[in-house]
């Protein structure tokens, strides 16, 4: 387990809209690692303890997305993450990337798997959503899981914070209070980025792969699933792995929506050997 810091592991390029801001472990095939769309999300918050593991045997990139962190902000119109990705790929003069996405992040890695065939050696996904199947996720409106992340953004206070690792975890023991008051410090460090999201809520949902561009992945695919996902069902995963031709599934029971924190070890050991074929 390599000993890293925040501080330590942070670097910044820029991109053609902005700055973007990333945490970096470690040598090797490099893998890119995307958070989801909480308030207070950030590479660093996402996958900490996973970079210090997985730091010893592959080069590990979390980056901020734009409108999260440090990155520079964006309203929801003005999105475009996958393509942020291969610019921060291009600035870092790197050919091609295993990419790990959460939730948000998943549907980033996907489009970027789409759009990008040539860029991206590995997909990975932890609850990412699907454009098909609602049969027993939410069929019109918000889980119950998402009406917390987005009255975090509107409350970004600790007590909200708190409330929302709760949901995002089946083990309440891993929505630390240290955990609820560092996504709380991130989200109230910019305000313009929260602004944006809640602006972003009246928009009609958009950038997610369709089923088309889904068909169309050819790189090895792993979706992993918390059984106990709260936020994005498992049965969009099982979407995911009937529409993706290279693909499998690891679902996980007693697992919520966050499965790299919950099950650290296991997630560590699945993106590895997946990764490096061991």
């Amino acid at each position: 387990m390599l000993d890293i810091t925040q501080e330590g592991t942070e670097k910044k390029v820029t991109i053609s809209r902005g700055d973007v801001y990333y945490q970096e472990v470690g040598e090797g095939h490099p893998v890119v690692f995307l958070h989801g769309s909480g308030p207070g999300a950030t590479g660093w918050s996402n996958f900490a303890s996973n970079m210090a593991e997985l730091g010893e045997k592959i080069r590990c990139i979390a980056i901020d997305l734009p409108g999260w962190g440090k990155s520079f902000p964006v309203k929801y119109n003005e999105r475009d993450h996958h393509t942020a990705v291969r610019e921060v790929l291009d600035a870092l003069g790197i050919d091609k990337a295993a990419v790990v996405g959460n939730s948000m992040g998943g549907a980033v890695a996907i489009k970027f798997a789409a759009t990008y065939p040539d860029r991206i050696t590995h997909l990975i996904t932890m609850g990412a959503g699907s454009p098909q199947v609602k049969l027993f996720g939410a069929a019109d409106g918000p889980t119950e899981g998402l009406k917390v992340l987005q009255q975090g953004y509107r409350d970004p206070s600790v007590d909200q914070m708190k409330k929302l690792t709760e949901i995002m975890t089946f083990d309440s023991g891993n929505a630390t209070d240290a955990l609820a008051k560092q996504r709380s410090d991130n989200a109230k460090a910019n305000q313009e980025h929260l602004d944006n999201f809640i602006e972003g809520l009246t928009k009609p949902r958009s950038g997610m792969a369709t089923e088309a561009e889904l068909r169309s992945i050819s790189c090895p695919t792993l979706l992993i699933h918390g059984r106990d996902d709260r936020v994005v069902h498992y049965e969009n995963s099982l979407y995911l792995c009937a529409t993706i031709p290279d693909s499998r599934i690891l679902l996980i029971n007693r697992c919520g929506h966050w499965a790299q924190v919950e099950h650290p070890k296991e997630f560590n050991r699945e993106v590895a050997s997946f990764v490096l074929g061991a």
